[in-house]
């Protein structure tokens, strides 16, 4: 039997076939692009194999996706795969010998052409998956790449497909997402080589797509897994112009709310914000969720920035941040002699706010006796100071945010079903950062830039290696927690660009040495391990062992600490890396934590923690 003609191709355009060699001939058995062949004596199967020692059901050949799987069906004698017994099912690759009875099956394929073909979205995945661990192993460039062609007749795709199979290389991938769609990988191209390759593939689809455009997504600048990439591309080919290439970053929207930048790319943020600009113009009060750090601030400033009441007072009560013997004097004010300390009339934040917007920050904190008062100022718009008792009237808009489950904290007992219902008209809940994974590196070049400009140094640089540490790092404390740490940098950092060891210790890893609990000077002038270069804070290699000296004497066994005591070490510790975080603020110290600022008080006096000074700026 020859060899000579071609198979038929498979999924990723690959004819595959399989040489059959047996005592007496050889033949070819072409493989199909999906499907089942049997193997075994009986008259049906796909490929006979009529001899001694072969069962009549003996084997079976997979073919899926690009793969070709030899499955055993529990033969009498068993199939070998390269002189090994097969236990189920393998994947076999080119060249690979498969035994039955005296008979060999031999896997073979066509030579593949030089330019590549476009493949199934699902061995587009897996590739990209493959391609991502090889470039976060080796430290290697790689971009994703959308093009959007609009509607396309039959035809027409036919010939995109030519076109983008001439202007790619042997290496690259590519697939149709959509009839509309066309995405690429592009492993070992990076910043301009990567641009330069995305604009010569758009140039060689404009002949069949007028409108063509593109987007690229780099690894790790743009993000470190396959659905960020591919979204990053996609979005950034939305705003493409016609011909051309947009980056990931060009599809970042930014707001100037008040004295605040904010800057949105991930696409459900971009939704919640102009859901929010729509919400502004309501009257009805709206509850912000989310966890801590997570932008709640920020969206309450751009619901009352973005309403009739702008040109009106913005007045924010931070629930957690007072104690409760204060709150009520601070939330409707006081006369003159309401209490001791009270030596003159003081407005309190509702009549502030009057005009404007009351923002009621962590409102879950606020005590059930202040609740009640708070609900009838809102539902009758009429308040008394404390030691008064004349009525105000108020015009305010009320926005409450809190990272609590408030549900759960009315089952509880802790908080007013019927203030509840009033606090949420309308609710936005904010996703935290780890699920805006394109925002990461967005936000922390932003927040670098910042920190340089106050620190008075030259702009720095994000190292791929710094990138990949932020995007794996789940970042308990949102937006609060990046920002620090481009503060953090920013002080680390010794040369123009910014390394894994320049970041805080607790994202890379790094172990931390808990304070001293003495409250002495010495402690708010300590070096910690975690200050310090990486090189120094590693443990010096052991001498070796002297020539025919005697063998040192074995270790007595480490006495094993009570579980509650680690847990205090490791309360300590993460409440003195939060001051340090913040520069010793204790509100904020407090909010990284997800901790009342009164539990928060009460742990520093627990385990007598003196927040640091702030070093001045020179």
């Amino acid at each position: 039997m020859t060899l000579d003609f071609p198979g038929q191709a498979g999924g990723d355009g690959v004819a595959r076939y399989l040489l059959v060699i047996d005592n007496a001939s050889s033949r070819r058995i072409d493989l199909p692009r999906d499907g089942t062949l049997a193997v075994g004596r009986s008259p049906e199967a796909d490929i006979r194999i009529d001899a001694r020692g072969v069962s009549r059901q003996h084997a079976r050949v997979i073919i899926a996706n690009g793969e070709v799987r030899i499955v055993d069906l529990d033969s009498h004698n068993g199939t070998l795969v390269n002189g090994q017994r097969l236990a189920g099912s393998r994947v076999l690759c080119p060249g690979e010998v498969v035994t039955v009875g005296d008979t060999i099956l031999t896997l073979w394929r066509e030579p593949q052409a030089v330019s590549p073909s476009a493949v199934d979205m699902g061995r587009f995945n897996q590739r990209l998956g493959e391609e991502l661990e090889r470039a976060n192993d080796y430290a290697r460039p790689l971009a994703v790449l959308a093009v959007a062609l609009g509607s396309l007749p039959r035809r027409a795709i036919v010939e995109a497909e030519a076109a983008a199979a001439a202007a790619l290389r042997r290496m690259d991938v590519f697939a149709w997402n959509s009839a509309g769609e066309l995405v690429a990988i592009l492993p070992e191209l990076g910043g301009e080589a990567a641009r330069a390759a995305a604009l010569e593939l758009v140039e060689a689809l404009a002949p069949v797509a007028s409108e063509v455009r593109g987007g690229l997504a780099a690894y790790p600048s743009d993000g470190c897994d396959a659905d960020t990439l591919l979204c990053g591309a996609r979005a950034a080919a939305a705003v493409a112009g016609a011909g051309a290439i947009a980056l990931v970053a060009e599809t970042a929207i930014e707001h100037i709310i008040g004295s605040s930048r904010v800057v949105l790319a991930d696409p459900a943020m971009i939704r919640l914000f102009e859901l929010i600009r729509r919400l502004a113009g309501k009257e009805l009060s709206v509850l912000v969720l989310g966890e801590t750090g997570a932008g709640k601030e920020n969206a309450a400033a751009a619901l009352h920035h973005w309403s009739p009441r702008a040109r009106r007072p913005f007045v924010t009560l931070n629930c957690a941040a007072i104690p409760e013997s204060l709150v009520e004097s601070e939330l409707f004010g006081h006369e003159k002699g309401a209490f001791s300390d009270a030596k003159a009339p003081k407005p309190g934040l509702l009549e502030r706010a009057d005009g404007g917007t009351l923002f009621l920050d962590e409102v879950g904190e606020l005590p059930l006796s202040v609740q009640a008062k708070l609900l009838r100022a809102l539902d009758t718009r009429r308040f008394r100071r404390l030691g008064d008792l004349r009525e105000r009237d108020v015009d305010i808009r009320v926005v409450a945010a809190t990272n609590r489950d408030l549900e759960g904290e009315y089952a509880a007992g802790r908080f007013r079903q019927d203030l509840l219902f009033r606090l949420n008209a309308y609710v936005v809940q904010l996703p935290p950062l780890r699920h805006r994974p394109r925002e990461i590196p967005i936000l922390a070049r932003l927040f670098l830039d910042q920190a340089c400009a106050r620190d008075r140094r030259p702009a720095l640089q994000l190292s791929d290696a710094a990138l990949r540490t932020l995007l794996a790092y789940p970042f308990p404390g949102n937006v609060r927690d990046l920002k620090n740490a481009m503060d953090h940098a920013s002080v680390n950092a010794e040369t123009n660009s910014v390394e894994p060891q320049d970041l805080p210790g607790r994202m890379t890893g790094r172990a931390s040495a808990p304070p001293p609990s003495s409250g002495s000077a010495a402690q708010t002038n300590s070096v910690e391990p975690q200050d310090l270069p990486e090189q120094v804070t590693q443990r010096p290699l052991a001498p070796p062992p002297i020539s025919g000296s005697a063998a040192p004497p074995t270790a007595a066994p480490q006495q094993v600490r009570p579980l509650s005591e680690e847990i205090k070490d490791l309360e300590r510790q993460r409440i003195q890396e939060a001051l340090d975080a913040t520069g010793g603020v204790q509100a904020h110290a407090a909010d990284l934590l997800g901790m009342p600022i009164r539990t928060f008080s009460s742990k520093l006096k627990q385990y007598s923690i003196v927040p640091r000074k702030v070093r001045s700026q020179p």
